[in-house]
């Protein structure tokens, strides 16, 4: 009985420890190798690197506070783009706490222009939500090209020039990476001020 047992066991063990192998060893240390060998910066969370120290990542907004840059949409991620504790509020669309915070934006943001793009006052599920939409980047060109001292003309054309297209022309929406155009801002202001000198 137990011989009979055991050849009954052996053939689950045996497969379970295959697959345990293939599946939780082998298959994700192939696809690691592959994606370092052929995706390194993607692999690695697309940092961005500047004079040697990493400021951001392409895949993680960043909150920007300053009327110079362009703002990402609000995050209730922690205390507010926290990548450590990335989630929304999970407020429904009658909570008093969002409807105020809502309210408090739209009033804020109604000084700039009107109307007011969606995603300037709602955050993404995850808070973190590194885009947004090309609408709400050009709602805030004129606010940029003031505090910048640049005209809204040139500002205008690095929106355009980072507006990202649907993959294939149909997967996803036209968005606006926040961070990466606020590097192309700080880099425009910079060579603008050398051309000054």
């Amino acid at each position: 009985m137990t011989k009979d047992l055991a050849a009954a066991i052996r053939p689950t063990l045996v497969l379970t420890l295959l697959f345990a192998a293939l599946t939780g060893l082998a298959y994700p240390a192939l696809v690691t190798a592959l994606g370092q060998l052929f995706f390194p910066a993607q692999a690695n969370g697309s940092l961005i690197e500047r004079d040697g120290h990493v400021i951001g990542s392409e895949l993680i907004a960043q909150g920007f506070a300053s009327p110079r840059y362009f703002h990402p949409r609000p995050s209730a991620a922690g205390k507010g783009w926290d990548a450590t504790n990335s989630g929304g509020s999970n407020y429904g669309p009658a909570a008093r706490p969002l409807v105020d915070r809502v309210k408090g934006e739209l009033a804020t943001l109604a000084k700039e222009g009107n109307p007011v793009p969606a995603d300037l006052v709602t955050a993404s599920g995850s808070g973190l939500d590194p885009d947004i939409s090309p609408e709400a980047a050009r709602f805030q060109i004129a606010r940029v090209a003031a505090a910048q001292h640049l005209s809204p003309g040139a500002v205008s054309t690095m929106v355009s020039q980072a507006i990202q297209y649907p993959l294939f022309g149909f997967i996803g929406e036209p968005r606006v990476n926040v961070l990466m155009l606020n590097l192309a801002l700080d880099k425009e202001a910079a060579s603008g001020a050398k051309s000054a000198r």
